[in-house]
Order: structure tokens, then sequence, then C-alpha cells
């Protein structure tokens, strides 16, 4: 079962009601939660006996106010109200529904559609965010019909009032609301029995016993904050230490400094967290660092890279910090929180596959000497009665091992489904394999590769971009364009597709660093960022939109909404501070065509085929001389045209990446250039010879020194 206090002969419920009743009665003094509220020295605790008296209070008072089976949103700041909070909540047999208070009035709209969404009647908070939002509440319909409650100025002697609720395993305890749109928010539904059998894969996965000990800094009201953070100490009888997100965020050194004080053995967050603790800690904070203590640190809720393992264990192999102490792991709100991990003080699975097999959906593996290795991360496996299986999207019957696809998960932490949403109920949650019928699963909507058992996550199924038949997937991409010029934030950036006339195009939103924003040079970061894709990736990038520094849309735990970006970007909704597209009108292409035409002219001083428009029989023939200024003309008109650039713009010196060229592009531009000259030409001549300078150069030598024989050849 999941916990000793739930066996099968026990008369108990397995309600997380039961569990925090037992651990007060058995271990009254035991602190299970401090709180830093400067994210420092300034703490707050709990122990189990004032969190479950707390909670009866507040139990009581929503009973004698009938909330039994009602939605109940949870609107705290990150802190130990919030916990009493949730299990006040639980305590009443109501749905809770964390949600952060809002800030400004994008936030406002959102909590005004979860409170439309889960129909609730009551709110939950405290009486300074009630006094922040009381005039607000007012002015919107389905915040104004709800009956907020202050908790921090509940009566302890409540708690007496207090009785049992009539709930069991099934009851539903959270909606948790996913980071959708918000116009559509998709209320996770979550009962005990998922709430407890996933807090049983943690510690299980993680090796938990009453001794460790946390740091969390995650957001209480998303899974891995919750799940992770404020229910791991009730399951596990452990400890754990608590800050605010923004106390991260605005110093990430308080976070190790927390793991160092404390000499916690669990902590972690998304990769992001980890990449900016190498770039914001100093040489001389680092040696004010113990990281011997930590044993399992955690990293999931995006995709996890291997670059930011090898760097974050290097920068802080001195602080004492173990390479083997990297946890990858996966989940997602659908399944409660964890679906897969690795093995506690083994060493992170990195595994190395061709990137142009992956590209195309097959996995080759290789080695790391390879030229054209990947680096892919292993997310663990799944534990004790969680399956997962890897489905083709389409045929919907399973892959084989090393072969991607979706994603799919069946076990007593996947959830419900959403609330009031049937039909996307059925879609997600009731999914079947075509051919055995086997079912129900999970789809999770991810790509990724079982191998040897290994989960092997590779992108978003929506968020994958198919531009001219190949795959790209965004975090790739974002990648890349933060590290092209030192203005870009790291984990700032969403790369996604928007189809143009038909075709899909690549689209770059990037936020630019603070210290940038008063002298930005637009143009140079553009050509940066064109340039880097193009060398990277072989793409174009159809639009490049740079944005006020903490604009781009995120989740509260700090995970670019990339969905919302595309919305931002089609609507004009997002904080612009530069930006710039490669589409031109009809008369601009008009006005290129005829700039490009008299560029010809201005060359055309012989006989030779100069005429761009010349007939593919004139243009096969092979030509008795050719000159450098000719071969550059060709180059700087097609570029023009293939790319939407003013000949005038181009420079021979600049490397043909800057311009944005892509592969398909090139490879195109090579058939023609061989067609115009004569001969032909191969396929990777504008990566070795990367300019028009050089091209041109290379071609007229190689071109004239054969003809006088007057008969094609290969250069």
């Amino acid at each position: 079962m999941y916990h000793d206090l739930f066996s099968a002969d026990s008369p108990q419920e397995a309600t997380l009601v039961n569990l925090l009743r037992y651990r007060a009665q058995q271990q009254p003094n035991h602190v299970p939660y401090t709180f830093l509220v400067d994210g420092e020295t300034e703490k707050l605790s709990f122990t189990y006996e004032t969190l479950d008296q707390k909670a009866r209070a507040i139990g009581a008072l929503l009973q004698s106010m009938e909330a039994f089976g009602e939605r109940v949103l949870l609107l705290y700041p990150p802190g130990l109200e919030f916990i009493a909070a949730f299990f006040g909540g639980l305590y009443a047999g109501v749905t809770v529904v964390p949600v952060y208070p809002p800030r400004g009035k994008q936030r406002m709209t959102r909590l005004q559609a979860i409170a439309k969404d889960a129909q609730a009647t009551f709110a939950l908070t405290t009486s300074s965010v009630m006094t922040q939002l009381g005039e607000r509440f007012k002015e919107e319909s389905e915040l104004a019909a709800l009956q907020c409650i202050a908790t921090d100025n509940i009566a302890e002697n409540l708690a007496n009032d207090w009785y049992f609720p009539e709930i069991n395993n099934d009851s539903l305890a959270l909606l948790q609301y996913t980071s959708g749109t918000t116009g559509n928010p998709k209320g996770v539904m979550v009962n005990h029995d998922n709430l407890l059998y996933n807090s049983a894969l943690i510690y299980q996965a993680f090796e938990h016993t009453p001794d460790s000990r946390g740091v969390i800094w995650l957001p209480p009201y998303h899974d891995m904050g919750l799940i992770g953070g404020v229910l791991q100490p009730v399951y596990g009888s452990c400890s754990v230490t608590l800050m605010s997100p923004e106390s991260f965020l605005q110093k990430p050194f308080r976070w190790l400094k927390a793991i160092s004080d404390y000499q916690a053995t669990t902590s972690g967050g998304p990769n992001f967290a980890y990449d900016l603790c190498v770039d914001k800690i100093t040489p001389e904070q680092r040696q004010q660092l113990d990281l011997s203590s930590w044993e399992v640190a955690f990293n999931g809720a995006e995709p996890v890279r291997a670059e930011t393992i090898e760097k974050f264990s290097a920068t802080f192999a001195d602080c004492g910090f173990k390479r083997s102490a990297f946890y990858p792991c996966y989940g997602m709100a659908e399944t409660t929180l964890i679906v897969s991990g690795g093995l506690k003080k083994e060493p992170p699975v990195i595994r190395f596959v061709q990137d142009k097999a992956f590209k195309q959906n097959l996995i080759v593996t290789t080695t790391s000497k390879d030229e054209d290795a990947r680096a892919i991360v292993g997310v663990g496996h799944s534990s004790l009665d969680q399956k997962i299986v890897i489905v083709h999207p389409e045929s919907l019957t399973r892959c084989l091992d090393g072969q991607i696809g979706e994603i799919w998960v069946a076990g007593p932490s996947v959830a419900g489904g959403y609330w009031n949403k049937p039909e996307e109920t059925q879609q997600t949650f009731n999914a079947q394999l075509q051919n055995t019928k086997e079912g129900p699963f999970l789809r999770t909507g991810d790509l990724g590769f079982l191998l040897n058992g290994e989960l092997f996550v590779t992108g978003r199924l929506k968020d994958m971009m198919i531009i001219r038949g190949q795959n790209h997937y965004p975090q790739d991409i974002e990648f890349t364009v933060e590290n092209s010029h030192p203005a870009l934030r790291a984990n700032c950036g969403a790369a996604f597709s928007v189809e143009i006339d038909g075709v899909e195009q690549l689209v770059i939103t990037q936020e630019i660093e603070r210290t940038y924003l008063r002298q930005l040079d637009v143009d140079q970061v553009v050509k940066s960022i064109r340039q880097a894709v193009s060398e990277q990736h072989q793409l174009q990038v159809y639009a490049i939109v740079l944005l006020k520094t903490a604009s781009i849309p995120k989740t509260s735990s700090g995970k670019v909404q990339r969905h919302a970006c595309r919305v931002g970007f089609l609507d004009k909704s997002l904080d612009v501070v530069g930006d710039w597209t490669a589409n031109l009108t009809e008369t601009d292409l008009q006005q290129l065509q005829a700039e490009v035409d008299n560029l010809w002219e201005q060359v055309h001083s012989s006989d030779v085929n100069s005429d761009i428009n010349k007939s593919e029989t004139e243009q096969k023939s092979f030509k008795p001389t050719l000159t450098e200024k000719e071969i550059q003309t060709w180059l700087i008109s097609h570029l023009a045209l293939y790319l939407n650039i003013p000949p005038d713009e181009i420079d021979i010196q600049e490397p043909f990446t800057a311009y944005g060229l892509d592969s398909a592009v090139a490879v195109s531009m090579t058939g023609e250039l061989g067609q115009w000259i004569g001969c032909e030409l191969a396929i990777i001549l504008f990566w070795e010879y990367p300019s028009i300078e050089i091209l041109a150069q290379y071609l007229a030598e190689e071109y004239n020194s054969l003809s006088s024989s007057k008969s094609p050849a290969s250069v």
C-alpha cells in the first residue's frame, strides 16, 4: 500500500487528513516546515501539532459555512499560511484550487477564468491579500461572488468544533490548473489516492527517510512545489526549508546557501535554475558553500541539458557537490507529479545519438567523438505500478525500443481528468492502443523513447516544428539563440512556428538583459540570432521579436510559455523593444527584382551569360570565361531574391549564415548556380566556402582553369 498507516487491515481511509492527524498525534513537536521569509535568515516554523490545529480551525469554519464538496480558491503568496489553508480545505472535505494572487490585469484575467471554470464559491487568503484585491474583486462578477476568508484572522479555538468529513481515498482533493491559455484553463482532478501514491513514488525513488532534509523554492501552487515540497514532509515524517521563488530568482545564491546551512539532502528545480546558479553565483560566494550533504539534486519540469549537468557539477565540485547527485526526472500535473526518475547516487544517464537521424525521429546511437553527436539525458525508469509506453501518435501502436513516439502513462498517479471537460478528458486520459486495445493511458503530449527501460524525453508533440519536412525542437533553437549575443537573457526565449502563405515559418521571441536596454543595437542582435540559427540549425528565421526584461510569458515556476508567446506575437500584445521581420510586400518584391536587374546591367560588359533570366538551355552551356565579379553578382542577386534582402545590404565578406541562409536554400542555390555555370557543383559548397567573396574567388579559379577544355566538369 502507499503507507504503513493504511495497511490492508487498517480501518482508516487512505487520505491526507488521516495522515496529518496521525503525525500530529505521534510526533506533535516535530518541525516539518521552516519558511525563510527573506530567503535567508528570517524564518517561521510549524510543528505537526500547530499545523493540525490551524487546519482544524480553518476546516471547522468552512464546515460551518456548508462548504463540503465545493471548490475553494487558495490565494496565498508562498509561505506557511498556504500550507495551513491547503490542509484546512482538505479537513473540510472541499476541493482546493491553488492560484497565485494576481499581479496586474493579465493575472487577474487568469484568476477570473479559473474561478469561473472551477465554479469556485469560496476563496481562502490572508488579510493583506484581501485588502489588496478587495476593490478589484468587485469589478469582476465571478470574483465578486466569492466568499473570501482571511485565514490569519480565524480564532484558534474553532479547531475544537471540527469533525471528520465524509471523504475517502477517491474523494477529489485538488484541482491543479495547468499552464494553459487564459481563455481555456484546464483543472486536473487529483484525488487523495493520487496524492498519496505519488508521494510514495517520490519517497521510494529519492530513498527518503525521516532524517531527510529538503530545501524547496518552487511555488506551492504548482505540482513540483506542492507535491514535492508541501506533501512529502507529511508523508515521510521528514523536514523541509522553504523560500519563495522570488527569493531564489532575485538571488540564486540563497538557494544553495540554504542547502549548505541546513545540510539538505534533497533539493532541485527546472534545468534553468542550475544554469542561473552557474551564471550568477560568484567565486567568493562559492567559498561559503558546503554542498556535500546534497544527495538528490532533482532536475525536471523542462528538458534536462547535458551541458547544464556538466557545468554545474564542475562549477560547484569544490563546494562538495557530487555529479552523481543529479537526478533527472519526468512528470506533470496530469500524473499528479512524478512519472519516472533515476537511481539515487547513480550518475545521470547520458547517451549520444546522431543528430541528423534524431531530427528524422530516428535514434542512432554514437559516441561523443562523432561530429554529428547529440547528447540526450535520460529521465529514469517508471516505479511501482506506473507503466510507460511509447506510441506512434498517428497509428496509436506501440513503438519499438529506440523509436521516438508519444509518451503514454498508466497507473494510480494518473489523475481523473479535466474538471468539467469530458471531451478533452476522453481524448487525453482514456487512450487505448489501436491494435491491442490496452488502456486506458494518459496521452502526455510529450515525445520520447525508451532505451533499455530508460526514458528519454525529446520534446513536445505540439511544440515540435516541422519546417520543410524536418523536425525541429524549440528548446534546441532557444538554446542557440540565447547564446548568440550577450544582450540576450538565458532561459527567457521562445521559438515557435507560424503559418505564412501556407508555409511554416520560424519565429523567435527573446528577452533582453536590462543592462542592454538603453543602448540596444537591434540590428546587431538580430544579425547574431539569424547567423547562429542558420549555422546551428540550417534554418531561416522569419521574425525576431526582442522583449523588455522580465516580460516574456512564463508559468509561476519560471517556464516560458511558448503558446502564449505565439499568441502574443500574432496579436501584437508582447512588450517589444525591437523587432525584425523577413517578409516584404508585393511592391517591395517588385522593387527588389528591379534592383537585381539593375545590378546585372551594371556588370554586363561582355557576351558571357550574365542574364539572370536566360533559359535553362542557355544556362547549361559551358562558358569560355567567368569573372569573380560576375559570380559575385549572381550570388548577390539570388541571395537577395531568396531571402528578400535588398542587394545593397549584402556584404560579400559576410558569411552566408549572417543572412539566415538555411540548408534548403543553400542546396537549391547550389543547383541553380551549377546550372548557370554549366557544371555540377558539390552541395556542401556554401559551407566549405562560407562567403560570397570566398566562394566567387574559388569558383572563378577552378572554373577558368578548366575553360581551355571547354567541357563541363565537377567543381
